[in-house]
């Protein structure tokens, strides 16, 4: 009985060790199947390439693309991740302020939680729906159209030409060039991505830098920028547009502070060589200006030759005797004129030990006491320069031909195209502290007579580690005189003058009415014979 059952017991457990058996052998053989000729040309991206080498070039490309897509999204994150840590302390700011006086309304302690991404999307997407980029928006005329710019790998067409005036460029600044060109690769990358090549309908090879046409490009300062991305299709007449926008967060305070401008002496520097009217007139508005409203000037007058240089001192000394106004300093020079080394005597000779707030300053400028208060809150000693874009008169002649008198000096500072332009392309007017002016090494002393140096002086701050403050001014004017390019200037010194004197005369459009003058009195007088033989 036993051993019938130790029979059985011995035959079914062999019936279920060949069982298994026989599985693992159909698993092995299924796992270890080839792939079939149909799955291998099934393959989207092999292109009927067949070779290790073929297969390896796929997955190289496969590998970059998902390389530079990640690059990409690490980008985003990281800018997302700011966007919320201003936007968190923002709101936090607000919060505490309202909680300190008492108003926080109820139920708005919640908000004081960490913002999600959500609240992060919902700030990002209302910036795209307020701007201009899926639909227009009503403009009141076409002066307040923003004009987009054009661009390619190489080049930037532009309306808005700055200080270069040209219409078609490289971009110059870094930042710029930063821009536009890491904006064509997040394009890039968002073709190649993914998503992308899912749609394999859609494109079957990576997007290049070579296939990018040209972009659009405008900035709309409270919103955002947009850009609409032109790249090559399949065919000739088949492109793939890519619009991107990058929006603007909220308005983030850096810093509150007072400024007492109280003991801040400005040291005005003033080249000077014969021009006895011109200084009368730089006394004039010296007196009223800095001696009447703002009392806190020294005024160092840095004159070459001996020529009326009794004139000069004339001047000062009633200037003395009438206001009792005696921070004055004349140095007299026996060399030839150089404005660049007038202005490096008459800074190094303060000998006070005051770190004195330098103005170099022409005798042809007028300035307000507004513009004393500008040089003092944007100069600041080891930190920043003030550079500020004076505005340049035209002709009061020219201007004023239909006047029978020349308005006074003050009537004639109105800033309008028609009156005058800004002089972006001059740099001599600047404010910065004696330390700053010493420790950039000052002016070059070799350069003789009239430009440059200012130039030379500008662009040691650019290449230092001190802010530039280069903005224009409403209080810093530079009244119009005849320029007398001399014989004796290099080349590049009298086509510089020549410029300055072309575009100092008058508008463009002023300049047209006097080449065409003759044919303007020949239209009005055929004009005004027209209207005469006209039967009553």
């Amino acid at each position: 009985m036993f051993k019938r059952w130790l029979l059985a017991l011995l035959g079914r457990v062999g019936l279920i060790v060949l069982g298994l058996c026989c599985c693992l052998s159909l698993f092995y053989l299924l796992a270890c199947k080839p792939a079939s000729h149909s799955s291998q040309q099934s393959e989207p991206w092999s292109g009927g390439v067949t070779s290790k080498e073929g297969y390896m070039a796929l997955l190289q490309e496969r590998e970059d693309s998902h390389r530079h897509y990640i690059n990409s999204l690490t980008k985003q994150i990281a800018q997302l991740k700011e966007a919320l840590q201003d936007r968190t302390q923002q709101l936090q700011d607000s919060l505490e302020k309202a909680k300190t006086k008492g108003i926080l309304l109820q139920g708005l302690g919640s908000l004081q939680k960490t913002p999600t991404q959500s609240d992060l999307k919902e700030l990002f997407r209302s910036q795209l729906n307020q701007a201009e980029v899926n639909s227009g928006s009503k403009v009141p005329s076409e002066y307040a159209v923003i004009p987009f710019d054009t661009f390619t790998l190489r080049r930037v067409y532009q309306l808005e030409t700055g200080l270069t005036r040209h219409p078609e460029e490289r971009p110059v600044r870094r930042d710029r060039r930063d821009e536009l060109i890491g904006t064509v690769e997040t394009a890039l990358h968002v073709l190649n991505g993914p998503l992308q090549h899912a749609d394999t309908a859609r494109r079957k090879h990576t997007y290049s830098p070579s296939d990018f046409i040209e972009g659009l490009t405008r900035t709309e300062r409270d919103r955002g920028t947009v850009y609409e991305l032109l790249f090559k299709g399949d065919g000739p007449q088949d492109f793939t547009q890519l619009v991107l926008f990058r929006p603007f967060g909220p308005v983030v305070k850096v810093k509150s502070q007072s400024v007492d401008t109280r003991g801040m002496l400005i040291n005005i520097i003033v080249p000077l060589s014969k021009r006895p009217e011109a200084f009368r007139q730089f006394i004039s508005n010296f007196r009223e200006v800095c001696i009447q409203q703002d009392g806190r000037v020294h005024l160092t007058v840095v004159y070459f030759g001996r020529d009326q240089i009794d004139q000069v001192k004339a001047m000062l000394d009633q200037t003395t005797r009438e206001t009792r106004f005696r921070s004055f300093t004349l140095i007299q020079m026996n060399e030839e004129f150089s404005r660049g080394r007038g202005l490096d005597v008459g800074a190094r000779a303060w000998r006070r030990s005051q770190n004195v707030l330098l103005f170099f300053c022409d005798v042809d400028i007028h300035f307000t006491a507004d513009f004393l208060t500008s040089c003092r809150l944007n100069a600041e000693p080891g930190k920043k320069v003030y550079y500020p874009v004076l505005f340049s008169q035209y002709n009061p002649s020219i201007i004023y031909s239909n006047h029978t008198l020349l308005p006074p000096v003050k009537l004639q500072q109105v800033i309008r195209k028609e009156t005058g332009f800004w002089r972006d392309f001059g740099f001599g007017m600047t404010c910065q502290y004696r330390s700053d002016f010493i420790n950039i090494g000052g002016f070059d002393r070799n350069i003789k007579g009239w430009g440059l140096e200012d130039v030379h002086l500008y662009r040691k701050y650019l290449h230092s580690k001190l802010m530039v403050i280069r903005a224009p001014s409403r209080g810093l004017f530079h009244l119009w005189h005849e320029k007398n390019c001399a014989d004796e200037l290099p080349p590049d010194k009298y086509k510089m003058c020549m410029q300055t004197k072309a575009m100092s005369e008058a508008s463009h459009g002023q300049l047209g009415e006097l080449l065409f003058k003759a044919e303007i009195a020949l239209h009005l007088s055929s004009q005004t014979k027209a209207v005469s033989e006209l039967p009553y």
